[in-house]
């Protein structure tokens, strides 16, 4: 049992790689590209600043409750922690989970988020 957690501990998301304050998120809003799909809008922003690519969740009550919340976020930054590498260097990248995304499996989720990869 210990084996699994410890295998995890390296496959974490790190901080470096998060939007964290408000400024940054209002950034990426007002500079970045707007993408929409069926359960998220995503803001995608090319910067110059040398770094990791960033990623910021939004997720409000409209879509559901705390454990749906929780849920859609976990597996937002699991797309993102298992395709890092395909993202572009310098990017942030903002999604904001729309009312019905609490309903989305998480294959789902991947397909319509490949558009970010994409872009």
């Amino acid at each position: 049992m210990t084996e699994s957690l410890v295998g995890r501990r390296g496959q974490t998301f790190p901080a470096a790689h998060r939007l964290k304050n408000r400024q940054d998120f209002l950034q990426c809003k007002k500079m970045g590209r707007k993408v929409h799909t069926s359960h998220f809008l995503i803001f995608i922003e090319q910067h110059q600043r040398p770094g990791p690519s960033r990623l910021g969740l939004t997720v409000s009550r409209k879509v559901g409750n705390a454990v749906v919340r929780n849920r859609v976020k976990r597996l937002v930054r699991e797309f993102f922690r298992t395709r890092y590498h395909q993202l572009a260097a310098n990017c942030s990248y903002s999604v904001i989970a729309k009312r019905n995304a609490g309903e989305i499996e998480f294959e789902d989720l991947c397909c319509q988020l490949q558009v970010i990869l994409k872009q």
